[in-house]
């Protein structure tokens, strides 16, 4: 079986950690092909070999799998070498059981990308995706501050200072104080209101029965390692957030558009995070919906005979749907953006919140794709489009009972249903 051969001259690549395994096929005038293969290593100097190799035979299409992060230094020299590079998931490059070797994985992707059967990742510029490594390493640093806070938090527990039973935040101001205070005064009595802040609403009393409580040294070492730690990640986060602002000054006519959105105009964080994963330039998705597919934000195709085995949405978007999943929850609870929340009501009540929450974040990237698109700001419109009934339109005698007999009506005479 034989297909047809799209692209005359192109190259596949299976990269390794320490090697990469190239094939050139170059089709005649008859779809007859050639086969050119080589290693290379992936060190700087081999891979500008491959660029070299490459323009030899005047290739300047290339197809590889995403193999973890060893793709990325492949794909920047090769970019950067005007090479037009096809990042592919796995998946769809998976060659035959019992017949894989690297050369033949090589030669699979190249036959594979020379036919078009090959599905390409979206791959944003340069520039959005170093800073999405940035915002990416932030999110990664916030979870770490949460993991050291818990441990913190389980430090006082144990040591029977309940402090989050008087304190709405243990790591407030107040709260903080009388943490330092323990900690440089293990086991000893002292008056808890120098370190109480006027605007305080729990009583003293309750603050000082609170934090009646010993604390042993091992967990006095743990607490101030945590704390150490926090104040540190935070101080990090604090400088990554710098450099995400200043790299994103350039897209702050798109980052307005974004915040036109519901629920994107509180923290300014959140319109860069949506930008840092989709970018600015929405011709890279034919419609709305490849945007909400790529996202995982609508259900799989998954049928057999006529049944649908599962409608379950992807793993995609593992960085971008957790913002969209927030973002949904906050505005559902709002009264002034009815289109979201009577949708999420309707869609709640047949199928569950889980969701109807999906529903409410493919609203929202349906929304981003418009705007970005159309660079116009987010109007409800598009969601409360009036359907008024047509008062104009009428029907005969005839044409009534013709419809009525097309729904299903049988149609008697008066003194037969009255009998």
């Amino acid at each position: 079986m034989s297909f047809k051969i799209i692209r005359k001259n192109c190259c596949g690549l299976d990269v390794h950690k320490t090697w990469i395994y190239a094939c050139i096929g170059i089709a005649d005038a008859n779809d007859r092909v050639e086969y050119k293969q080589s290693r290379f290593s992936s060190f700087t100097k081999g891979l500008q070999e491959l660029c070299d190799w490459l323009a030899k035979y005047n290739c300047t299409d290339v197809c590889m799998e995403s193999t973890g992060k060893y793709w990325i230094p492949v794909f920047n020299i090769l970019e950067k070498n005007d090479l037009w590079v096809t990042l592919s998931h796995p998946k769809y490059t998976k060659p035959i059981k019992g017949n894989k070797t690297d050369r033949k994985d090589a030669k699979w992707i190249c036959d594979l990308y020379m036919c078009g059967m090959v599905k390409p990742s979206f791959i944003p510029p340069a520039d959005i995706r170093h800073l999405r490594d940035l915002v990416r390493y932030r999110f990664k640093l916030t979870c770490m501050i949460t993991g050291e806070k818990n441990r913190a938090h389980n430090c006082l527990t144990v040591s029977n200072l309940k402090l989050d039973d008087v304190f709405t935040d243990i790591f407030g101001k107040s709260a903080r104080s009388i943490t330092n205070q323990i900690l440089e005064h293990p086991g000893e009595y002292f008056d808890v209101t120098p370190f109480v802040d006027g605007r305080c609403k729990t009583p003293i009393e309750e603050i000082q029965a609170a934090v009646d409580g010993a604390i042993s040294p091992e967990q006095t070492v743990k607490l101030k390692a945590c704390l150490t730690h926090i104040d540190e990640l935070e101080k990090h986060k604090s400088e990554i957030e710098q450099e995400i602002h200043s790299l994103s000054e350039k897209y702050s006519a798109a980052l307005d558009l974004i915040r036109t959105v519901p629920g994107f105009d509180k923290n300014p964080m959140t319109a860069i995070q949506v930008l840092s994963e989709i970018g600015g330039d929405m011709s890279v998705f034919p419609t709305a919906k490849h945007l909400v597919s790529w996202a995982g934000c609508c259900p799989r195709n998954d049928q057999s005979n006529r049944k649908i085995k599962s409608t379950r949405i992807s793993r995609a978007g593992s960085y971008f749907k957790p913002v969209l999943v927030q973002v949904a929850n906050a505005i559902i609870h709002s009264k002034n953006h009815p289109e979201f929340t009577d949708r999420y009501r309707r869609i709640k009540a047949r199928r569950g919140h889980k969701k109807a929450i999906i529903a409410i974040c493919r609203m929202i990237l349906t929304a981003i794709w418009h705007i970005l698109s159309d660079l116009k700001p987010y109007t409800p419109d598009g969601f409360l489009e009036p359907r008024p009934v047509n008062v104009s339109k009428t029907l005969t005698t005839l044409q009534a009972l013709n419809l009525l007999r097309q729904r299903g009506y049988i149609i008697t005479d008066e003194s037969v249903v009255t009998s």
